[in-house]
């Protein structure tokens, strides 16, 4: 990709989303020490998740991985492709294919440690104290399940799935808390879906339901997915059975869903799990509900868990063969969808593309189809 316009990036004020602009990209040209590499971010996904990291920019550090000099406004990050434009790296090659954790901009300089043939983490000191996960970097050409033409859906959907893995691992693992039904809510989101198609594939052992929750106009499409047991618009939540033990998985983060879900059922609400905020304007504490407290699910985690050998975790190569499986189903289930797909990829480039996608998102307006695959560079070649 190249552009001839000023390389930029989209900040968002930290305590109102809507509140944006552009500031020049700080990466874009600064010299390059010994040890470092820049990288061009050619495409990156832009998803409900996105807004979570927003929302809970502060409470969660997202904030903190890609810093702006306006202490007002964030970056938010993003998960995408980049090539390395140029590098005083040994043993990392311009021209390199990479995919990772970036800001919404057009250009990131690396601090790579560890590098081996699979990647590298961005050893950046101000990254030093934030989760590991984040900072990892992907170099495509040694990754078995990479393939050009499918970058649209690792960007979109890989990063949310590996959440949605550790989501059902993590109920799993505490034998559903006793449930017989998994409530999620924001059900139409990639998120959700991919949650409750790995919470699906064990049901019958497990001997749970799952039920999303959605806006009235999603009801078509999150019914469509063939993933869930049932799909209620939110008002109709009080037609189930409220004797019924539950655990609610909330991505919306809602807090007038979240109390009409603890209501509803109370002493038969076996965990309130607290994911995401894709309904980022009602937020609220948790504090004084009927049930059980919510519990914020971090996934990285849950993710540190795994990765420890066995007994205690699977270790790096039995996680990796377990997300893999899971994401093959996800695969399979997309491609049999047949008239109906479950993503339409829909490529922009630009900054005020970019600009206009992240207003769409933010208040809901996008078609849950939609995968958007974003570029800060202008020209695509």
């Amino acid at each position: 990709m190249t552009s001839n316009a000023e390389p930029l990036r989209l900040l968002v004020h930290r305590q109102n989303l809507r509140d944006t602009c552009f500031a020049a990209d700080p990466d874009a040209q600064r010299d390059l020490a010994a040890g470092q590499a820049r990288l061009r971010i050619d495409r990156f996904a832009l998803t409900s998740n996105n807004i979570t990291y927003a929302a809970f920019g502060d409470a969660m550090k997202y904030w903190d991985f890609f810093p702006s000099d306006q202490p007002a406004h964030g970056c938010i990050p993003v998960w995408g492709f980049a090539t390395v434009v140029e590098s005083r790296v040994e043993g990392l090659s311009v021209g390199a294919r990479c995919f990772g954790y970036w800001p919404m901009g057009s250009h990131l300089v690396v601090t790579p440690a560890r590098l081996d043939a699979r990647g590298f983490l961005d050893a950046a000191p101000h990254r030093a104290s934030l989760p590991g996960i984040y900072n990892r970097v992907q170099l495509c050409a040694a990754d078995p399940t990479y393939e050009a033409a499918n970058e649209a859906r690792q960007a979109l959907l890989r990063p949310l799935f590996t959440t949605s893995f550790l989501i059902d691992d993590f109920l799993a693992e505490h034998q559903f808390f006793g449930a017989r039904q998994v409530l999620m809510s924001s059900a139409s989101s990639k998120t959700a879906y991919g949650t409750a198609l790995c919470v699906s594939a064990r049901k019958h052992d497990a001997r749970v339901t799952v039920t999303g929750l959605t806006s009235r106009a999603n009801l078509a499409f999150t019914e469509s997915l063939g993933c869930y047991d049932q799909v209620l618009a939110y008002d109709d939540l009080r037609t189930l059975d409220r004797g019924l033990p539950t655990i609610y998985v909330d991505l919306s983060g809602s807090a007038t869903q979240r109390l009409a879900v603890h209501a509803h059922f109370n002493g038969a609400l076996s965990y309130s799990c607290s994911v995401g905020g894709t309904h980022w304007d009602e937020l609220g504490s948790g504090r004084g509900l009927p049930g059980p407290r919510p519990t914020l699910f971090f996934a990285p985690a849950q993710l540190r868990r795994r990765l420890d050998p066995p007994p205690q975790g699977w270790g790096p190569e039995g996680l990796q063969e377990r997300i893999d499986a899971a994401w093959a189903r996800l695969m399979r289930a997309m491609d049999g969808a047949g008239a109906e797909p479950w993503l339409v990829v829909q490529a922009s480039h630009g900054p005020l593309a970019v600009r206009q996608t992240y207003l769409e998102m933010l208040e809901g307006r996008s078609d849950p189809r939609a995968g958007h695959l974003l570029s800060f560079h202008d020209t695509a070649t």
